[in-house]
């Protein structure tokens, strides 16, 4: 985390707080750098502001808040029966949101004033699909948050899958993203992936099923994130991380963990602008001969030149496509 995002995150009082869980309408919070956790609630006026997000307050979010009369820090324990009060929410710095899954038009924020995103994938079990890692990549890219790629299960990969894998690593590092090799069983590229959150406050997001829970155990061993097995019938995730919630690592930094995701539709972006989100089309789409260019059947369109001469990939190139297409929720 460099400096100034640092000083932003721990320079609070003892009015201010970090939302550290958020279970359906109650609160985890603490004051940084401390680890002292106790429970809030939502000051009514906040929930009834003309928001179409789901939830007004999510985790990682900076907050005002006030104590029960006669309470302070030192004896709000996590189970009171007397929970302080969110009486605001501090401008977010950044934040990751996406269409809510049952609501087309409302919205849900999965987290606030995060450091880097760590999107966690699979080749197989489950099986990755491309469109929806996209979405998540462009929703990144909106807001301004540095992404990752992670490829978790390295240890079920045999030579069967050598060939996915290294197409999966051309079209993502082709794009512009690092993409880092993990294994939570085996304990691969955790050591790398653990210096990469140090000091940082960190989103770990995707599918069901993907090994997020374990690969924070395997981060630090002193976590009890929940795991859970994978629905055969399916080869689908169950899901287990129930609530969004923020963990401190022991060798220093926070991870977001969020419960597996089944639909990711993009907010606040128009059709004339999501190409702006995909920096491998950025950078190229200056040479088109018409602007602005929809990159689709325009003549002269660097954009799609470079997706026959394979300098941009197909598959980067078809999500393209089909979130022009879609105005509703992506499932």
């Amino acid at each position: 985390m460099d400096s100034c995002h640092a000083n932003d995150f721990f320079a609070m009082d003892n009015t201010q707080a970090i939302v550290v869980k958020h279970t359906g309408s109650h609160y985890l919070l603490t004051v940084l750098p401390q680890w002292n956790l106790f429970p809030a609630v939502l000051r009514g006026r906040i929930r009834q502001k003309g928001s179409t997000s789901t939830n007004p307050v999510a985790v990682g979010d900076k907050v005002d808040f006030s104590l029960p009369e006669g309470r302070n820090l030192t004896d709000m324990l996590p189970d009171t029966e007397n929970p302080a009060v969110i009486d605001g929410v501090i401008p977010r710095r950044n934040y990751v949101i996406r269409r809510s899954a049952n609501l087309s038009r409302q919205s849900h924020i999965i987290a606030a004033n995060i450091d880097m995103a760590f999107i966690i994938v699979t080749i197989d079990f489950p099986e990755v699909k491309l469109p929806f890692l996209d979405r998540i990549l462009v929703t990144c890219e909106i807001y301004g948050i540095p992404a990752t790629v992670v490829l978790n299960k390295t240890d079920l990969y045999g030579p069967e899958h050598r060939e996915r894998v290294e197409a999966f690593h051309d079209i993502y590092r082709g794009a512009g993203y690092p993409v880092l090799d993990v294994s939570a069983a085996t304990g691969a590229g955790v050591a790398e992936l653990r210096e990469a959150c140090r000091d940082r406050v960190c989103l770990f997001s995707g599918v069901s099923g993907v090994g997020k829970s374990s690969l924070i155990k395997a981060l630090d061993p002193s976590l009890e994130p929940r795991t859970g097995e994978i629905s055969q019938s399916h080869l689908q995730g169950k899901h287990t991380t129930t609530f969004y919630e923020m963990y401190r690592l022991a060798s220093g930094g926070y991870i977001i963990d969020t419960p597996g995701i089944r639909g990711f539709g993009l907010v606040d972006v128009g059709k004339d602008e999501i190409a702006l989100y995909f920096p491998e089309m950025l950078k190229v789409s200056g040479n088109c001969r018409f602007a602005p260019c929809t990159h689709t059947h325009e003549p002269g369109c660097a954009v799609k030149a470079a997706v026959e001469d394979g300098a941009i990939s197909y598959e980067r190139y078809s999500s393209y496509l089909g979130m022009l297409e879609e105005e509703q929720k992506y499932r």
